[in-house]
């Protein structure tokens, strides 16, 4: 297979760009995510793909749960922090205002909108391991529209 040409076509695919919150027993953390998609209306199910060997991943590994913040178009300096590996500090990660709900995990104030879930499948192969999650808990914190990965001009995948 020519490397470029698979990079090329994989970058094809579109991507939101979200901020997922874990915890374990340590304490929270937050990631940017982008591998995500719906995948049941009924019950309402989440694809979610996270590196494999990072903290979050095992947070989630261990908890069970993870939320999702969907960002608003324009919010490409908050994900941005989300880039490394944070301490709390209070209630903020990276300096972003957060609360808990159902799972425990953050739940950011600058969000859109946000959904928990719980961990009902999993599959650990590759480079990134699958969670399957079941949504339980979502809230609207005002509307707009969603930040993408194009509008930032960052790419991962390919």
């Amino acid at each position: 297979m020519d490397p470029k040409a698979k990079r090329t076509a994989l970058r094809g695919i579109t991507y939101g760009l979200y901020i997922i919150g874990t915890k374990d027993n340590e304490g929270v953390n937050g990631f940017a995510g982008n591998f995500l998609t719906q995948t049941s209306f009924e019950p309402p199910l989440v694809a979610i793909a996270v590196k494999e060997g990072t903290r979050s991943q095992k947070q989630i590994a261990e908890s069970g749960v993870f939320s999702v913040n969907i960002l608003e178009s324009g919010q490409k300096d908050m994900v941005t922090a989300f880039f490394k590996s944070l301490q709390p500090e209070g209630n903020k990660l990276a300096g972003y205002e957060f609360y808990t709900a159902e799972t425990g995990c953050p739940i950011f104030k600058d969000a859109l909108s946000f959904f928990e879930c719980k961990v009902v499948d999993k599959v650990e192969k590759g480079d990134h391991y699958i969670y399957v999650g079941e949504v339980i808990n979502a809230g609207v914190h005002r509307e707009g529209d969603p930040l993408t990965m194009k509008e930032t001009g960052f790419y991962y995948g390919g």
